[in-house]
């Protein structure tokens, strides 16, 4: 340590300790000098900035206003002529029918041949790009048509589900035979290819002798809006606005209230609602709920060395749904009154100076008062001796206690490697030393169950079924074919078997699961009640393994509850087409730091327990294809929640 202290940098940095001790009179005087000139300077400024970025944002909106205006009567303009433009093709659809019709009544022509010709010069007609004339019936059949002449279109829907061609009949027929009605809608042609949907206007008018609504129509992009136009226009307002200068590094921006940004040098199209500044406040989130305003946030950019205040007024454009906004740096407006306290840190820097080379002496009594690394160190020494093995030092110097520092946090990085390495190598030869257990169990065990079932089996067959024993000897052996499974899956248990489904009464299998539990020892001072969904439908399972599960569930309750309690046991229709099995009971419950581990391997409280039956309950449970929870609080009880769909394939 005495080395360490007497190394030239541990002497530079107690030097920054000690000098301002004994430098504090003369410093005093030129920080109060320097803040009351900074402080007039800034008042001004202040003024300026507030009336600089109030005038810039006004003009951008007034830019923004001037384009929406000047816009809204272009597209007005070319409403009307394209509106004009189809009623001149449904008046002149309409006069060319009603001159078929004047033949078809001087018997010049047949109405066949007068309809056949209306549809020839129909599809002789174009209107912009795709659009073309039309005829349909008021019981929706298309008459004429380029596509789908013939078929009967009254039920069609545009993409937001509207019936516009049963609309489109009604308003014909109730309006005079000479009035051009117009309709608007959306549409996607898939005939075409299209994916997107496009607004669609149509002219139409009712011609009553064929019973005939004659119709012009064609896209709204292709008549009167010239998407690429306003497209170039609107990124031309955008360049204007963006070249627009605030400060030297500030500039001006625009986004919806959704966060989304829609004019931005760098990051246009982005969602910034969630961002904040340094200090963790939302400032973006706080503009789009206030849509106008002032807001300041310490902001630092990658290439800055360090966070700077930031201030911007920002307005909302109401039209576009728009927060406009423009911002910049403090300190670049400041330039003049930092200049003024510069200056003055010079001078009195100089006096300083001159000062401190008589306070140099006092350097070595100060060591102790930079301790505060070493302190730190030590403190992180002692958290991983606890066992954090997460801790780690924040490195802010190059010096010996950087590079310490640097060695520590690696260290640190090791421990916590080799203990997740120990771990590991635990699990394995914890199933290792599980698979050579449960080969020696099952051999064993296997033998005298096999003798157990046949010998059940046989007075099975030899007692009369309303013998009061017989269902004791059925339990037997159903129970002792329960004890074969449970082996099995000791043996197998890194891979469960998959379950045999059989469509099954979960209801009557649970009554009978509780029926047998009662028995048990465990369970003597545990009052069990029931809360069966009587709709429930019957459920495709394995009853062998619902019913490992359900007694495993049931005696853990059991052992939470030494001194007698109550166990709920209940079904019913979940979503998600599901059936839910829920145990609640009064218990100890579980402490929270050992929710997370009760379904692992080897994981136990007990003091003779395995730490098996949780994680083969589990196993159990996603073989259904199911999902099991639990909910704990300590002193309360423990609830569990099984999962199972109600559909699924049998094995």
């Amino acid at each position: 340590m005495r080395r360490v202290m007497r190394d030239l940098k541990i002497r530079s940095k107690l030097m920054a300790v000690v000098l301002p001790l004994v430098l504090l009179p003369v410093l005093s005087i030129g920080v109060i000098v320097g803040y009351l000139s900074k402080q007039q300077a800034y008042q001004g400024i202040a003024q300026a900035i507030s009336a600089d970025l109030d005038h810039i944002t006004g003009f951008t909106l007034d830019l923004l206003n001037a384009h929406h205006q000047q816009f809204g009567l272009y597209q007005a303009d070319k409403r009307r002529m394209v509106y004009k433009d189809l009623a001149t093709l449904v008046q002149f659809a309409h006069n060319l029918v009603t001159v078929q019709q004047e033949q078809v009544a001087s018997g010049q022509r047949t109405l066949a041949a007068a309809q056949q010709e209306a549809r020839n010069a129909f599809k002789n007609v174009s209107v912009g790009k795709t659009g073309y004339l039309y005829a349909f019936t008021t019981k929706g059949d298309l008459a004429i048509h380029i596509a789908q002449e013939g078929e009967n279109i009254l039920n069609a829907q545009d993409e937001q589900g509207r019936l516009f061609i049963r609309e489109m009949i009604d308003k014909a027929l109730a309006a005079p035979t000479d009035e051009i009605l117009y309709i608007v809608y959306p549409w996607r042609n898939a005939l075409l290819g299209e994916t997107r949907p496009r607004n669609k206007v149509a002219a139409y008018q009712y011609f009553p002798a064929w019973d005939w609504i004659i119709g012009a129509g064609g896209y709204l992009e292709e008549t009167y809006e010239d998407v690429a136009f306003e497209q170039q226009a609107l990124e031309e307002l955008k360049r204007k606005i963006l070249s627009k200068p605030v400060g030297a590094t500030g500039y001006i921006y625009a986004m919806t209230r959704q966060g989304e940004l829609t004019l931005h040098p760098f990051e246009e199209g982005q969602n910034i609602l969630e961002r904040r500044d340094q200090n963790g406040y939302a400032f973006i989130r706080e503009m789009c709920e206030r849509q106008n305003g002032w807001i300041r946030y310490l902001w630092q950019n990658p290439t800055d060395a360090a966070p700077r205040m930031k201030i911007a007024r920002y307005a909302y454009f109401a039209p576009w749904d728009w927060i406009i906004a423009v911002g910049s740096y403090e300190d670049e407006f400041y330039a003049a009154a930092n200049a003024i306290e510069r200056r003055l840190l010079l001078s009195v820097g100089l006096l300083t100076f001159l000062i401190g080379l008589v306070a140099v002496i006092l350097v070595f009594f100060a060591a102790q008062r930079l301790t505060d690394p070493i302190q730190r160190l030590i403190d992180g020494v002692r958290e991983v001796k606890q066992g954090r093995l997460d801790t780690r030092l924040t490195i802010t110097t190059n010096d010996e206690l950087g590079e310490l520092a640097a060695n520590f946090n690696q260290m640190a990085e090791t421990l916590r490697r080799n203990k997740e390495l120990e771990a590991h190598l635990a699990q394995q030869n914890k199933m290792a030393a599980l698979g050579v257990l449960s080969s020696g169990v099952a051999h064993e065990i296997n033998n005298p169950l096999g003798v157990i079932l046949g010998y059940a089996a046989h007075l099975e067959h030899k007692m009369d079924p309303d013998d009061p024993h017989f269902k004791y000897i059925q339990e037997i052996r159903q129970e002792s074919k329960r004890c074969k499974t449970i082996v099995q899956d000791l043996l197998s248990y890194a891979r469960v078997p998959r379950p045999t489904l059989e469509d099954t009464d979960l209801n009557a299998l649970l009554t009978q699961i509780i029926d047998f539990a009662t028995h048990h020892t465990d369970l003597d001072a545990v009052n069990i009640s029931t809360a069966f969904d009587p709709q429930l439908p019957r459920v495709p399972l394995d009853g062998d393994q619902i019913r490992q599960v359900a007694m495993n569930l049931m005696l853990n309750a059991g052992g939470a509850m030494p001194e007698g309690g109550r166990l709920d046991i209940g079904t019913a229709l979940g979503e998600d087409a599901c059936v839910q099995i829920t145990f609640q009971d009064s218990g100890s419950g579980i402490p929270p730091e050992h929710l997370e581990k009760i379904f692992e391997p080897f994981f136990t409280t007990k003091a003779r327990g395995t730490g098996l039956g949780l994680a083969i309950t589990k196993t159990i449970i996603e073989r259904h294809g199911g999902r099991i929870t639990v909910a704990s609080e300590v002193g309360q009880g423990t609830r569990i929640t099984i999962s199972l769909p109600q559909h699924q394939e049998f094995a």
